[in-house]
C-alpha cells in the first residue's frame, strides 16, 4: 500500500471515528490520538524517507489537506458536543431570572482630576487656551527667565529637586508661560493657562513633593491690577458659588510687581467667622500680581508698550477648600472608601 492510500484510508477511519464521539472529553483524546506528536497522522508520515524526490512534494500537500479536513471535523463535531453539553446542563439546573446579578464595580473619576478639569473650563469659558511643557526644565526657565536670579532662596537645594547641571525638576508652571512669551512674542493678546505637575521638596498634611498647579497669564496693551481682580472674582464666584467675594493682600513674588495673595469668603461661615477660616472670614486660594517688567523683556516683550497678570493655583488645596478635605495626602493613598465620595 502506498502512502498516499494510507492517509486517504486515515482520514477516513477518523471522520467515521469523530461522528461517533458522545463527549468534549472524548474528542480531545482522539484529536491527541490523531494529530499530536505521537498521532496516527505522524506514523504514516514517517514512511516519506522511502518516497522518490519527486513524490515527497505531492504526497506532502495531500497530507497537510488530510490534516486540514480533521481539524475541521474535530471543530464541527466539538461545537455539536458543547452545545448539547450545555443544554443537557440547563435542563437539569433550575433558575430563578428574579435573582440580583453580580455586582460590577463602577469606577469614579480622582476628584483631583475632576478638579483640574472643572478650573480648565471655567478659563476656556473666558477666553484662555491650555499651554503644556516639559516637567523637566532647565534652570534658566524655572528660575531666571522668571527674575529669579542665582542667590534667590527659591533655587535653595532644600526647595528643589535638581536632577543633573542645570535640570531641575520644574517648582512651578511658570516656564511654560515663558515658553509660550517667547514663541508669540511680540504678538498680543496672550491669554493661556498652564495646568501640569510640579515638585518642591515638601511633604505634610498640606504640601506634597508632587501636586498640581493651574497658572494663568495674559499679556496685553492696557492690562491692569483690576483686569486680574476682576478675572479672579469671576472665577472663584464659578468654582466656589455666586455669593463669594474675593480680596487681594500684598505679597511678595519675583516674578510679579505687584504681587498679591488671594483670599475667598468663607463659604462655611459666609464671612463671619469659624473655625474653617480660623475667625477671619477668609482663606487664602491662590497667588497673583502684575507681570514683572523685566520678564516682559527676557521673553520678547517691550513693558514700555504692553502689561500684563499672571497667577497660580494649587489644584490640590483648591480640591481642598471645595470638598472640605483636611489632609492632602489622602488624595493619593487611593482608599476606594474615600475616593467613591466624590
Amino acid at each position: 500500500m502506498d502512502l498516499a492510500t494510507e492517509l486517504r484510508l486515515l482520514e477516513e477511519r477518523a471522520r467515521a471515528q469523530i461522528i461517533e464521539l458522545k463527549t468534549s472529553s472524548a474528542l480531545q483524546e482522539v484529536r491527541v490520538q490523531i494529530l499530536g506528536k505521537k498521532g496516527q497522522l505522524t506514523s504514516v508520515l514517517r514512511g516519506m524517507g522511502g518516497l522518490a524526490a519527486e513524490e515527497r512534494p505531492r504526497v506532502g500537500q495531500l497530507a497537510n489537506e488530510i490534516r486540514d479536513k480533521i481539524e475541521a471535523a474535530l471543530d464541527a463535531r466539538g461545537k455539536v458536543l458543547d452545545e448539547a453539553e450545555l443544554e443537557a446542563r440547563l435542563a437539569g439546573e433550575q433558575f430563578d431570572v428574579t435573582l440580583p446579578g453580580t455586582p460590577v464595580a463602577v469606577g469614579y473619576q480622582h476628584p483631583l482630576t475632576r478638579i483640574a478639569e472643572e478650573i480648565t473650563d471655567i478659563f476656556l469659558g473666558m477666553g484662555f487656551s491650555v499651554a503644556e511643557g516639559p516637567e523637566v526644565e532647565t534652570d534658566y526657565y524655572n528660575f531666571e527667565a522668571l527674575n529669579l536670579p542665582k542667590e534667590h532662596p527659591a533655587r535653595d537645594m532644600q526647595d528643589t529637586f535638581y536632577v543633573i547641571n542645570d535640570l531641575v525638576l520644574r517648582t512651578q508652571t511658570s516656564p511654560v508661560q515663558i515658553r509660550t512669551m517667547e514663541r508669540l512674542s511680540p504678538l498680543v493678546p496672550v491669554r493661556i493657562i498652564s495646568p501640569g505637575k510640579v515638585y518642591r521638596r515638601d511633604d505634610d498634611a498640606t504640601h506634597s513633593p508632587m501636586f498640581q498647579q493651574v497658572e494663568g497669564l495674559v499679556i496685553d496693551k492696557g492690562i491692569s491690577l483690576g483686569h486680574l481682580k476682576s478675572t479672579l472674582l469671576a472665577f472663584a464666584r464659578q468654582m466656589f458659588g455666586t455669593e463669594r467675594e474675593i480680596r487681594l493682600r500684598a505679597s511678595y513674588f519675583p516674578f510679579t510687581e505687584p504681587s498679591a495673595e488671594v483670599d475667598v469668603s468663607c463659604g462655611t461661615c459666609g464671612g463671619s467667622g469659624c473655625r474653617v477660616c480660623k475667625g477671619t472670614g477668609w482663606i487664602e486660594i491662590l497667588g497673583c500680581g502684575v507681570v514683572h517688567p523685566n520678564v516682559l523683556r527676557l521673553s520678547g516683550y517691550d513693558p514700555e508698550e504692553v502689561s500684563g497678570f499672571a497667577f497660580g493655583m494649587g489644584i490640590e488645596r483648591i480640591a481642598m477648600l471645595k470638598y472640605g478635605v483636611e489632609d492632602l495626602r489622602h488624595f493619593f493613598i487611593n482608599d476606594y472608601r474615600f475616593l467613591r465620595q466624590f
